[in-house]
């Protein structure tokens, strides 16, 4: 009886102290995210004081959700290519959505059966966030929170418009269950996406508060050194102070960069789905809605390519670039350390410190601070090469268009191709 209200009590200090864009530790700083987690399904924990535990009723809520969602798949993919009971328009939109809901269903499943890792990183996460200070996680709630609200009902925005443009297809119950399905997908892929941005944004902070720990220690050194020697045994004991502290920070770089190495292999399938995702979705838009063949060759963009395009694109463009931005700033951080290190070496000349410190630099020299999804990096590099790619693509694909409309023009043929509406 005394357990449960202690519980109770527990619960209701945490709701009190929750306020948006005014966290306070790392629950509230990720309290909308796991919000939405709950409602899609994928998060299926639930958080007693500072440590996270398996749900019963959410873990039978998400397997029945995972079961109904294979079932539906096997469906649809045999509507679309063994009975061609339902179609998207022709076979190039066939083989798109097929690829879609093939690639981002595969991330699903894994998001699923990845339930029990995925708690033991937040858990680690956690752990680690739990020396922030309050000023950071304020900080952080401001982008967090904002980030997870705006693009939840932006992408409920653009699917709702993007349904209504589905006038062509026969309204039914399949059809209903088809956007549904699309739905469900989206949120899944989205929130997936936000929870891995959020958890690099805390491990970036948590790099941010390394660097300025060493940073701190090279102005208390400095301080020391100026000093006049008044006693050997005040400065034997603040070095060894300073051993110990420096200690610790090696030893939460080592705790944090494991952190990195497990969250790349969590959500490495998700980032994959939504790296391809963005390129495939570019490159098929482009092409169905920018080139465009009417008695000659020539090229239009018409109202539906705004709305069509702004819906599919604009919100794998965002997600993309809110990944790369994240991705890259944590590296940035993390490479900042060894510059700091040296500096701090610069700054003293015990020798235990100094070894002390040579063996910092070659921790970090060993540990791969670097967010990837499969071997592929995350980064501003990759941005770059996604969008040369598309690009690529779509020279080779106009130059193709090109050549069989020179070629059908000099044969005598008249052919009309209309684009894909």
């Amino acid at each position: 009886m005394l357990r449960s209200q202690i519980q109770k009590h527990v619960k209701k200090k945490i709701r009190k102290r929750w306020l948006l864009f005014n966290a306070k530790d790392f629950q509230s700083l990720m309290y909308p995210c796991f919000i939405f987690g709950h409602i899609s399904g994928i998060f299926p924990y639930k958080i007693n004081t500072s440590t996270f535990e398996i749900s019963k009723p959410h873990c039978i809520l998400s397997t029945m959700i995972i079961c109904v969602y294979c079932v539906f798949y096997l469906v649809l993919i045999h509507s679309i290519i063994i009975s061609g009971t339902i179609t998207y328009g022709d076979v190039p939109r066939d083989l798109e959505a097929v690829g879609y809901f093939t690639l981002t269903g595969l991330a699903v499943i894994a998001t699923h059966l990845w339930s029990v890792p995925r708690m033991g990183l937040l858990q680690t996460i956690l752990e680690i966030s739990s020396k922030l200070s309050l000023k950071s996680y304020q900080k952080l709630s401001r982008f967090i929170h904002l980030k997870d609200i705006l693009c939840t009902i932006l992408l409920i925005v653009q699917m709702s418009m993007y349904f209504s443009k589905e006038q062509a297809l026969e309204v039914n119950c399949f059809t209903i269950l088809i956007m549904a399905y699309d739905m469900y997908l989206a949120l899944v892929m989205l929130h997936m996406n936000m929870l891995y941005i959020n958890c690099v944004c805390i491990l970036t902070a948590c790099f941010k508060e390394i660097n300025n720990n060493l940073m701190h220690m090279k102005g208390t050194l400095i301080n020391n050194m100026e000093l006049s020697i008044s006693s050997l045994m005040c400065h034997v004991q603040r070095d060894q102070f300073f051993l110990i502290k420096l200690k610790t920070v090696m030893q939460q770089h080592l705790i944090i960069t494991r952190t990195v190495q497990m969250l790349n292999t969590i959500f490495g399938l998700q980032l994959l789905a939504t790296i391809f995702g963005f390129f495939s979705e570019f490159t098929f838009e482009l092409y169905f809605y920018v080139v465009h063949w009417q008695q000659k060759l020539h090229f239009s963009i018409d109202w539906h390519f705004l709305d069509v395009f702004v819906i599919q694109v604009a919100h794998y463009s965002a997600k993309i670039m809110l990944l790369v931005w994240a991705c890259e700033t944590g590296k940035t951080e993390a490479q900042k350390i060894s510059t700091t290190i040296y500096d701090v070496l610069n700054s003293t000349s015990d020798k235990q410190i100094k070894a002390e410190l040579h063996t910092f630099s070659l921790q970090i020299l060993h540990c791969k601070n670097t967010f990837s999804a499969k071997g592929l990096t995350v980064d501003a590099t990759l941005l770059t090469a996604i969008l040369g790619s598309v690009t690529t693509h779509m020279l080779i694909l106009i130059q193709f268009l090109i050549t069989t409309h020179s070629c059908d023009e000099k044969s005598g043929s008249n052919i009309t191709i209309n684009s894909v509406t």
